[in-house]
């Protein structure tokens, strides 16, 4: 008996869409897209517009942007099949999730699913890490994961997905931001070999135990190290480096002191 091939439709084709949509096709689905300002790649189907990519396809994947989510949800509804699964994977707010889930259940589309990209897309594709959450989480993963996409379901209301990658990628762009405003503050010191090398070799010592040793230093510390920090947001001044993360670990720290009872 032939197999069907899975019919999927990629909203934005832009670097993560169009890398996605690659890993498609080579997984053997047929992919119809759209993209107002990308054109489609080797492979995909050229479609005039959201609702002319959508028509006959079984999963819909949103990956716009969060400003043009509900945009491309409402020009894509006159071609989503009843039975579809919607998937947005932008990168957005709970709430935005709960309302695209809302207007595509208004339409009559049930299956929607809060879709989480868990790391970049690029070099990835399709094996891009992904949390599903929302009605239609178990048929996106049975549906995409059939193609080799690696997707865990979350038990949850959309927007659950949502919230735990912004929860990670304030450790992860928090940590991207310390970084390079050290960075930066080095070379204007003059010893920027010193501090790469410096934070490569914290990097590569971290553990396990490397979470609780900050969380609990910092309770323990923290009117020592605001200070600290303070200092270091005024050697930031002088040397011309505008000390935002500095700063707001100095604010964050004296917060810690003042929940310890300490004014």
């Amino acid at each position: 008996m032939t197999r069907v091939p899975l019919t999927v439709a990629v909203l934005g084709l832009g670097e993560a869409g169009s890398s996605i949509a690659a890993g498609l096709i080579s997984a053997g689905a047929v992919v119809r897209g759209f993209d107002p300002r990308v054109p489609s790649g080797p492979g995909v189907i050229s479609c005039a517009d959201d609702a002319d990519a959508c028509r006959g396809a079984d999963v819909v994947l949103s990956l716009t942007t969060a400003h043009e989510a509900v945009g491309a949800l409402k020009a894509a509804l006159p071609g989503v099949s009843l039975t579809a699964v919607y998937a947005d994977l932008n990168t957005s707010s709970s709430s935005l999730k709960l309302e695209l889930a809302n207007l595509a259940a208004e339409a009559g589309i049930a299956r929607f699913a809060d879709v989480a990209l868990m790391s970049p897309v690029p070099g990835k594709g399709l094996h891009t890490p992904m949390l599903a959450a929302g009605p239609a989480a178990l048929d996106y993963a049975r549906l995409l994961g059939g193609l080799g996409a690696a997707v865990e379901v979350l038990a949850g209301p959309p927007g659950a997905a949502a919230d735990r990658k912004l929860v990670r990628s304030v450790f992860f762009k928090g940590l991207a931001a310390a970084v390079t405003e050290s960075l930066r503050a080095a070379r204007s010191a003059g010893c920027e070999d010193w501090i790469r090398d410096s934070i490569a070799a914290e990097l590569t010592a971290a553990s396990a135990s490397t979470v609780d040793r900050l969380e609990r230093g910092s309770m323990q510390h923290a009117a020592r190290r605001a200070d600290e920090m303070a200092a270091a947001a005024a050697l930031l001044r002088e040397l011309g480096v505008p000390p935002r993360i500095a700063s707001a670990s100095e604010e964050w720290l004296r917060q810690l002191r003042t929940e310890q009872g300490h004014t």
